[in-house]
């Protein structure tokens, strides 16, 4: 049920327009204001609007202008959209947004979305997190005109040896390269991929190592709109069996066979 005076913060998922939530569609087809991530969103997820629906692309104007677009339009009695690319819980700014239109005595509400990560996982027909392997995901980006804190550098987190998955960061992968081996865990056999536009029509996987990596994505002129992962999970040498579905094993919902 749509809210009155309320600004909705959607995520559109990674890309492929059937990958949007029925809800995030059900919201983006009563929408009278949208306004998205233009350098980033598969316009054809745009086609579920409403005919006479205005659009912005949030890629052309600051956030002044888009505060003042999802507040005036909200004030106005017009469904506002901030439609975001992937899930909006990933480096998407909705923080200092939401923040802002709160103080002015509007509501937010946000709808979540497949991120661009698992996207990219499903193509690879991949577990991220496997047993025997590592149970921890490492999400963050390179450090460039947007600082990060000392603990997160690069560096630090690679001597967890997890799977590791960065964003907006493909044209610094030669620098993320050096960094994650200063971790000492990982090596350059260690697996790596780049995944462009995933889940797009155009997407595009390149598989390698740390020790090649770079040299491809370079070759392949990727620069943007796409993600590194790097860990074993990519080409696991082995891997245990989930103890949840293992017959011997008792849980609160089945005994153990004997």
């Amino acid at each position: 049920m749509i809210e009155s005076n309320t600004v909705y913060f959607v995520g559109s998922g990674p890309g492929d327009p059937e990958l949007i939530t029925i809800k995030a569609k059900k919201i983006l087809e009563l929408a009278d204001v949208v306004i998205y991530s233009g350098s980033l969103l598969n316009p054809k997820i745009l086609e579920y609007t409403k005919e006479g629906a205005e659009f912005y692309d949030a890629s052309l104007i600051d956030r002044e202008k888009i505060y003042h677009i999802l507040r005036d339009s909200t004030r106005k009695g017009k469904l506002a959209v901030r439609f975001h690319d992937g899930d909006p819980g990933l480096f998407s700014t909705i923080r200092e947004q939401i923040d802002k239109l709160e103080s002015d005595g509007l509501q937010c509400k946000v709808i979540p979305g497949i991120t661009s990560l698992l996207g990219a996982a499903a193509a690879m027909n991949l577990e991220l997190t496997l047993p025997g392997n590592t149970q921890t995901l490492i999400i963050t980006r390179a450090e460039f005109r947007t600082p990060v804190p000392d603990r997160e550098k690069i560096s630090e987190l690679a001597k967890h040896g997890a799977t590791m998955a960065f964003y907006l960061s493909v044209h610094l992968i030669a620098d993320i390269v050096e960094e994650l081996l200063k971790g000492g865990v990982y090596t350059k056999e260690t697996p790596a991929v780049v995944v462009y536009r995933a889940t797009w029509d155009d997407q595009k996987i390149i598989h390698g190592t740390l020790g090649d990596i770079t040299k491809k994505t370079k070759e392949s002129k990727v620069i943007k709109t796409a993600l590194i992962i790097v860990g074993d999970v990519i080409e696991p040498r082995t891997y245990e069996y989930s103890k949840v579905y293992d017959a011997g094993f008792t849980h609160g919902y089945r005994r153990a066979k004997k």
